[in-house]
């Protein structure tokens, strides 16, 4: 055989699983175990036989204010204290191992708190064998008459089995027994371990009554455990104790085997993880399967803490791997096909137990170990609740299988390669209630985890009862072999040779003492004749029977010449129609092809379409978007202009009348001036008159102007506005439509006597009135001479 060059391992597509898949939620038990003493408290009621009841201890409460209330918490099935191992594994264990019968896988494993009894349920003790011991009792006692010989199947190192002819599996037997001619040690053979010596009675034996017979079964089992996350082959035969080295002189330990190297996992061309490496062992016997599970079990760690005196500190698995193959045709040997071969298998785990380190008071390596052991279980909770996310909620997410190897070797189980089942086991001691809590939290949440159900295997296409039938053939042949006198076993020729010679007489005693004896050799030829005569009809009887199977033959080859040429004319319409088929295939798929080169095609231009309609979709709403601010941009802005030309116009206005009134005041004060100069022109002249005149007499004043009047300036203004104001002021409209009046003018009356004069003007200075004065009070007084007498002074 060639074997191809190197390269990467072509993958075997996964099986297609239907979307519709039906699915089972995973089973979870629980099993509380007796308390250790009378006077401990317990925290653990059994309501009924699906439900529990947790109570908190009074110290907690206390502690706690009340907060802890009575909590209750449901199971498929609840296991008091009473419970045997027997209904235990009734319950639980019995189904997976009827479903590893019939080719399905089954995953069972325990959890809870160390010192829970986890390592009772799944091993047991001496009298009460747990689920492990009594699922191997089971497999054999169903089994035990269809097994093949030894090494028929042949594990391929790659999660497989291969099917080995007769006389291969006749030289692997032999090879082995030649190497285990050496001797063992008398107490291997002669003292039974006691520690799984009569685990099962054989009143409590189990079978399964629906076994194929017309199959050949092969056990395989396996033992591994976890320790700090790496994975240890427990059956090596490189046993290596690292509590107890050798010492050979010095200060150096010097230890006698090299430590087990850790395994790796691998997946196989189905997609299901291995441990690559690790030791399968073949047995025929449950004492046998027994014996190997013990031999792991020595090996595995353990250690004394303060919670439990036989903590284990590892995670281990015990796979029991059952191969099948049908018989051929005649129902004699098994069918040499490797694609015939099923193998399914029961993985049975014993979680180590969660701790906490302020209890145990661990150190060193069993802190470590308890750190790793929590961890694993951590990844293990996170596992079930992304599960439980993806199913309930619908999301996608990825679970963190490789975070640990607890998870990782049994991801396929979860992804519905098999049905999963767990046992909680629960301490009922009030110091365990905080634990225990969680442990309850995790159980309810795995409840709600669904596993797809394992599908059922092909069935092979051979009638059944073959093996039944070539039974009964035989033992017809061994009837008729009986009833001839032959012997019953046709196949031994010693065992036909003896009884030739015993059916044929026995020969007398050949002795002569006498020369005269006449007697001993007569008989001695009567004896020869009888014997040639009966060797003469048996040669008659052996050529008839060699005439008659000849002929028989000679029938069977025309009847199978004939048959062969019907084979081969059927064969040619065969080859005929696979041609035919063959072409239309091609023609299928290169269809398919182009359908699926079409579908793609499809696919992009509609891709691209959405595309585009999403963009127009989104330019439609951005210019929807402008346009309305656009109009209210416009809207605002018109009223920003209306706004502004209201404010425009009654600025304007405003300032026109404030520039008329300010014009009308500059005029008026500047005609007030003017008056004040021509006054004191008129008063210069007047003394200056007075002066040269001399004591003439005086003449008549002249006229004094008009001083120019606001009253004018007003009346005008009213006459120029279109509704005269009674005030002193300007009236204008407001924006709302009323009036306001702006004073333009402020008036200050003084009154001011006559008969005294200032004494500016008593100086009789020429300059007329000093500066700062107020001329607007003194015009009136001038003006008012009169009234009051105006006094002209005169120079002494």
């Amino acid at each position: 055989m060639q074997r191809p060059g190197k390269g990467k391992t072509p993958r075997r597509p996964g099986p297609k699983k239907a979307s519709n898949t039906e699915r089972d939620p995973v089973g979870v038990y629980c099993r509380i175990r007796p308390l250790g003493s009378e006077d401990e408290e317990c925290c653990v009621e059994m309501i009924s036989s699906t439900t529990i009841q947790l109570h908190a201890p009074d110290g907690l409460k206390a502690n706690r204010n009340g907060e802890y209330k009575e909590t209750q918490y449901s199971f498929k099935k609840v296991f008091g204290i009473n419970t045997t191992q027997l209904e235990l594994f009734e319950d639980v264990a019995k189904p997976l191992v009827e479903d590893l019968i019939h080719c399905k896988n089954g995953l069972l494993f325990t959890y809870g708190v160390t010192g829970s009894g986890k390592t009772f349920t799944m091993t047991g003790s001496p009298g009460e064998g747990g689920l492990l011991p009594r699922s191997l009792d089971m497999i054999f006692n169903s089994i035990g008459p269809f097994q093949a010989k030894r090494f028929v199947f042949k594990p391929d190192d790659k999660n497989g089995m291969e099917i080995q002819s007769q006389v291969d599996a006749l030289l692997e037997r032999q090879k082995r027994d030649s190497q285990q001619a050496v001797p063992k040690t008398p107490s291997s053979r002669q003292k039974p371990d006691p520690e799984f010596a009569d685990m099962i009675s054989p009143d409590e034996a189990c079978k399964s009554e629906n076994v194929d017979e017309d199959g050949c079964y092969g056990v395989f089992v396996s033992y591994i455990e976890i320790y700090n996350n790496y994975i240890y082959d427990l059956l090596e035969d490189a046993p290596y104790d690292p509590i107890r080295p050798k010492w050979l002189g010095g200060s150096t330990p010097v230890r006698s085997n090299e430590p087990p190297q850790s395994k790796i996992l691998r997946e196989d061309q189905n997609h299901n993880m291995y441990v690559a490496g690790c030791t399968e062992v073949e047995v025929k016997s449950t004492e046998e399967a027994f014996e190997v599970f013990w031999k792991g079990q020595k090996k595995r760690r353990i250690a004394n803490t303060q919670l439990n005196r036989e903590s284990s500190r590892s995670h281990s698995v015990f796979t029991i791997k059952l191969a099948q193959a049908p018989l051929d045709a005649d129902g004699d040997h098994i069918l040499q096909d490797k694609n015939q071969v099923n193998v399914s298998q029961l993985c049975l785990v014993d979680l180590a137990g969660s701790e906490r380190t302020n209890r145990t008071r661990a150190e060193g390596s069993r802190l470590r170990e308890a750190g790793n052991i929590n961890q694993s279980l951590m990844t293990l909770r996170t596992c079930i609740e992304v599960l439980r996310e993806n199913q309930m909620c619908g999301t996608n997410k990825m679970v963190p299988y490789r975070d640990s190897k607890v998870t990782h070797l049994f991801k396929n189980y979860f992804d519905g390669e098999g049905k999963v089942r767990m046992i909680v086991c629960v301490n009922p001691n009030a110091d365990d209630y905080e634990e225990t809590v969680l442990v309850m939290r995790f159980a309810e949440m795995t409840q709600e985890v669904e596993v797809a159900r394992p599908v059922d295997r092909p069935i092979c296409g051979l009638a059944p009862g073959r093996r039944h039938r070539n039974q009964a053939f035989r033992d017809e042949l061994s009837r008729r072999l009986e009833e001839r006198g032959g012997p019953s076993n046709a196949v031994d020729d010693r065992v036909l040779m003896t009884q030739l010679i015993e059916s044929l007489p026995d020969l007398p005693t050949c002795e002569l003492v006498d020369p005269a004896d006449d007697q001993t050799l007569p008989r001695m030829i009567e004896v020869l004749e009888r014997r040639h005569q009966i060797r003469q009809m048996m040669t008659e009887q052996f050529n008839k029977t060699a005439n008659t199977v000849k002929s028989m033959l000679q029938q069977f080859d025309s009847q199978l010449s004939a048959k062969d040429y019907f084979l081969h004319d059927q064969q040619s319409k065969l080859n005929e129609k696979d041609k035919v088929i063959l072409s239309q295939k091609t023609e299928i798929e290169r269809l398919e092809k182009k359908s699926k080169t079409l579908e793609y095609k499809i696919d992009i231009l509609q891709k691209t379409t959405d595309m585009y309609e999403q963009d127009k979709r989104a330019l439609q709403q951005e210019l929807q978007t402008r346009e309305h601010r656009l109009q209210s941009e416009l809207s605002e802005r018109k009223r920003m202009e209306q706004r502004m030309q209201g404010a425009v116009t009654d600025t304007r206005l405003k300032w026109e009348k404030e520039c008329e009134r300010r014009v009308n005041a500059k005029q008026l004060e500047m005609q007030n001036k003017l008056w004040v100069k021509d006054e004191k022109l008129k008063q210069l002249k007047a003394i200056v008159t007075e002066s040269s005149s001399g004591g003439s007499a005086p003449t008549e004043r002249p006229e004094k102007p008009e001083r120019p009047s606001r009253e004018r300036d007003r009346n005008i203004q009213q006459k120029r506005s279109p509704s005269p104001s009674p005030l002193p002021g300007d009236v204008f409209k407001t924006r709302s439509g009323g009036q306001a009046v702006q004073f333009t003018d402020i008036e200050t009356l003084k009154q001011v006597c006559p008969l005294a004069p200032s004494r500016k003007r008593r100086s009789g200075s020429a300059e007329g009135p000093a500066e700062g004065e107020d001329i607007e009070n003194r015009a009136p007084a001038a003006s008012t001479n009169s009234s009051h007498g105006y006094q002209k002074r005169r120079k002494p």
